[in-house]
């Protein structure tokens, strides 16, 4: 459910100064840019979809990802239910852990489902292998090297649909158990705490139909900055938690025309897309 969302806003600190950013590698031979990549403390956190917009959607967690970028100040805050993304600051305090940009925030009700890759529910080996096939050098599905949440998804039209995603930072194994079992029983009372993430758009779509469901792919993924506890706890307890999202509308692969329709993307019922065999 979409609770709230803002005008698109420009705040972040100078790139060098983020503690998190957007950086392209580089290709070890010839020009242009390499892989994507979300850096997170000055190490390579995770391998974002490649720049082309017709390889497959990706979000892989590489081996140096071992931060996470809760802020003291203000969980007291985040604790409860946050009313507007506006309120106490929240922004711009996460906003300074972030690069220098035009940020779209939106204020999401979620009910996050944790899957395991592999195993049932896992988009990369169910949906994209409908569209994209296996890896041809592999002979496997995509493999993100993660536990991830899913949340939502709908239907952008008859040849595209949105898939959301919130990805940990950390893997849930890595949460304290203590903290994880008092979010749960807050979640009980029937409290709506707040996790904030950082997010993208990526929009995907392969050259050539290589699976039996050709159809574009609207990756909306949100890396937890807060509330690594809180999305296992509401995935353990099957409740609802709120989502700030700041999404980064310069560093996904998505037009200004696509990042302008999330909110009433985001707004629909949800929806699973049928496939054909």
């Amino acid at each position: 459910m979409l609770i709230r969302f803002g005008e698109p806003r420009r705040f972040g600190v100078p790139v060098p100064e983020a503690r998190l950013r957007f950086e392209a590698g580089q290709r070890e031979r010839g020009g242009g840019p390499g892989r994507r990549l979300l850096v997170v403390e000055g190490e390579p956190a995770f391998e974002l979809s490649f720049w082309c917009g017709t390889c497959p959607l990706l979000f892989r967690r590489l081996e140096t990802a071992k931060q996470t970028l809760s802020l003291e100040g203000v969980q007291e805050r985040l604790t409860g239910t946050l009313a507007d993304p506006g309120d106490g600051g929240v922004i711009e305090e996460f906003g300074a852990l972030l690069p220098q940009g035009d940020y779209l925030p939106m204020l999401l009700r979620v009910e996050p489902r944790l899957v395991i890759p592999g195993r049932e529910g896992d988009y990369f080996s169910g949906e994209q292998v409908a569209t994209w096939g296996i890896d041809q050098f592999w002979g496997l599905p995509e493999y993100p090297h993660t536990p991830y949440y899913r949340t939502f998804e709908t239907a952008v039209d008859a040849s595209a649909h949105l898939y959301e995603f919130v990805v940990p930072m950390v893997p849930p194994t890595w949460n304290t158990r203590e903290r994880v079992e008092e979010y749960v029983t807050l979640m009980a009372g029937e409290a709506v705490p707040t996790a904030v993430a950082v997010s993208t758009l990526d929009v995907c779509e392969p050259a050539a139909g290589l699976g039996h469901d050709h159809s574009r792919h609207w990756g909306l993924t949100h890396f937890l900055l807060d509330g690594h506890h809180k999305l296992e706890a509401a995935a353990t307890a099957g409740r609802p938690v709120q989502l700030l999202s700041l999404l980064a509308l310069a560093e996904g692969l998505a037009g200004a025309e696509d990042c302008a329709r999330l909110p009433a993307l985001r707004a629909q019922a949800r929806s699973s897309r049928a496939t054909g065999t």
